[in-house]
């Protein structure tokens, strides 16, 4: 399966705050060195404009007082990150003010015009082009004596590797604006019991910004009784179009989930969500058990198209699952199943909804007569995620509240998988199945994580720096 199968959102585009300068005392004295530093701070804006974010460009600043203007554009423009473009050397002053009043995360860069130097027929002005790597440790002293996190990236204009990290960075700035700006759909209630999944919504504010909207299942049962007969078969025709339908898959139960996928949609869009956890128990068939068992095939679908749906309740995860999205790498609800000691292996995945776009194949639907830990009955997912390099990755919420990356980097692997339904995938952790799964249990992460395509650390890590998250690599051996 790819993305392509799917009708995404329009995640929003981070906003990038972009800033070049040098010093002004510079100008009158060699009269080439300003056009040609304003040539290679156009080049910086084209570069960023081809990262997928909208660059909010306010020139060239030469002294304190245009440092100064500089920030309140910035201020005003509500950036997500502020890129300074050391061009040469520069004073503190003439950034400092940016940094403080923006609010935003801020990266520095200095991008000489090419790789080296010609020494032989250099002249002062020449070599100063060539000199913002200067400014870098003043600007480092001052951010930091000013209580100003920063990173920074050296290179030079066309170097792919700089860009590969400036990239890194932007693509943060973009988690971190889809955390910020954010809307979480919490529906249902807490699967009894479990400890570790319980979250204090004011937790994920304080740690992330955004918004936990919390909603009830009759928020979903009124918008399921408008969904038409029409509309329902509709969505029982795409859901034939994406998966592989089992001879255990029963056309009520089929249809029930169409019918419940299509009030989905509407919940989802009527409360702007960017995410959403669910649970609920239920009782003896009535409509809100139906309801709750119905949700698979819709949740599914959703969390193909960038609107990452976890069940259990588990709100952390949905928001690693977004995260782990929003980088591209999709990013499916998952727990341990097994470990195969014989081959290698950690088995995990989860019941229930899967991120489609990361299938390994056609999804598979499977009719299920009962939901293990679970009421209801109805139609499940089956997939595995596709082999190559994956990324696990979860949120961990220490005694003090603080939240927490927890990463693993391994491969997904062929072998034999079960057939009931679930979302097993096979792991390569490259160390003992036993020894791993001890090193992962042992970090606090729940028992809930996403599981994405690529490896990841490198962005995660970015993520965590922009957010102020601790970062536990879980790597045995």
């Amino acid at each position: 399966m790819t993305e392509s199968t799917f009708t995404r959102i329009s995640p929003r585009r981070p906003k990038v705050g972009l800033v070049a300068g040098g010093l002004g005392a510079y100008w009158p004295q060699f009269p080439g060195l300003l056009p040609q530093l304003q040539r290679s701070a156009a080049r910086v804006a084209e570069r960023m404009g081809e990262l997928d974010a909208e660059v909010v460009d306010v020139g060239f600043v030469s002294d304190a007082q245009e440092g100064a203007e500089a920030a309140e554009k910035l201020r005003a423009a509500g950036c997500d990150l502020i890129v300074g473009f050391l061009t040469t050397y520069m004073t503190a002053t003439m950034l400092v003010p940016i940094a403080q009043r923006s609010g935003a995360p801020v990266l520095l860069i200095n991008l000489q015009p090419t790789e080296s130097m010609d020494h032989a027929t250099f002249d002062t002005g020449q070599w100063l082009a060539y000199c913002g790597a200067c400014p870098l440790p003043e600007m480092a002293n001052a951010f930091t004596r000013c209580g100003i996190p920063f990173r920074s990236v050296s290179g030079y204009l066309e170097d792919e590797r700089a860009w590969e990290r400036i990239g890194r960075w932007v693509r943060a700035a973009g988690v971190r604006a889809a955390l910020r700006h954010g809307r979480h759909g919490l529906m249902g209630h807490l699967y009894p019991g479990m400890l570790d999944v319980a979250t204090d919504l004011t937790l994920v504010s304080a740690n992330f910004g955004g918004h936990v909207e919390v909603l009830e299942f009759d928020d979903l049962r009124v918008r399921t009784e408008k969904v038409t007969d029409a509309e329902a078969a509709e969505r029982v025709t795409l859901a034939r179009e994406v998966f592989d339908l089992a001879d255990s898959v029963d056309e009520d139960d089929l249809a029930w989930a169409a019918r419940v996928s299509v009030g989905l949609d509407r919940l989802v869009e009527d409360f702007e969500l960017d995410s959403l956890a669910y649970y609920h128990r239920g009782l003896d068939g009535e409509i809100h058990e139906r309801l709750g068992a119905g949700m698979i095939l819709g949740a599914s679908l959703l969390t193909a198209r960038g609107v990452p749906a976890a069940g259990e309740y588990e709100l952390r995860t949905s928001l690693a699952m977004l995260i782990m999205d929003r980088l591209g790498g999709g990013g499916s609800f998952t727990e341990l199943q097994a470990l195969d000691f014989a081959r290698g292996h950690v088995e995990m995945g989860h019941d229930g909804p899967a991120h489609l776009a990361i299938s390994s194949r056609r999804p598979l639907l499977r009719g299920l007569g009962v939901y293990h830990g679970k009421r209801g009955w109805g139609v499940s997912v089956e997939f595995d995620v596709t082999r190559g390099p994956v990324t696990a990755f979860g949120l961990r919420q220490a005694r003090d509240g603080s939240y927490g990356f927890v990463v693993s980097e391994g491969e997904v692997v062929s072998g034999p998988l079960l057939q009931i339904g679930n979302t097993t995938s096979r792991v390569d952790f490259g160390c003992d199945p036993g020894e791993w799964t001890d090193a992962w249990s042992a970090s606090g992460i729940s028992h809930h994580w996403a599981l994405g395509t690529g490896h990841r650390l490198a962005d995660l890590r970015a993520v965590a720096d922009l957010l102020g998250a601790e970062v536990t690599h879980v790597q045995p051996g």
